[in-house]
């Protein structure tokens, strides 16, 4: 048996515990057997895309999450913290912008005023 398959199932299994839900519960919401959950979760039937993401939905983790995190440690993500924080970070994006612009608005102005203060000097 592949170990990546058995990661994947590990994980898979973690999140169902977590959310305190029975194989034959998911294997419902998924619209599956039990038999053909359980063979995912112990590795035996290869996931595919589709399923791995119908799974990653019903647990509100991210596929990558199922895939590539340790099974004793998966993720779960609050997709409207997750929107939450996406919007400040666009937020601080456009103020650090601003602030860019202005910084080179006042340079801009000083190194003006200085060749002009260097012009009168001159003359």
């Amino acid at each position: 048996m592949d170990t990546t398959i058995n990661i994947i199932g590990k994980n898979i299994r973690t999140l169902r515990q977590k959310h305190g839900l029975s194989q034959s519960q998911v294997a419902a919401r998924l619209e599956i057997s039990i038999p053909a959950f359980s063979k995912i979760e112990t590795g035996i039937t290869d996931i595919n895309i589709s399923r791995l993401n119908q799974i990653a939905t019903l647990f509100e983790v991210r596929a990558y999450d199922i895939l590539c995190l340790p099974s004793d440690n998966p993720i779960t993500v609050n997709i409207h913290e997750l929107s939450q924080c996406k919007d400040e970070l666009a937020g601080a994006r456009q103020e650090i912008i601003s602030l860019q612009k202005r910084l080179i608005h006042v340079y801009d102005q000083t190194r003006h005023f200085f060749q002009s203060a260097k012009a009168d000097k001159s003359t």
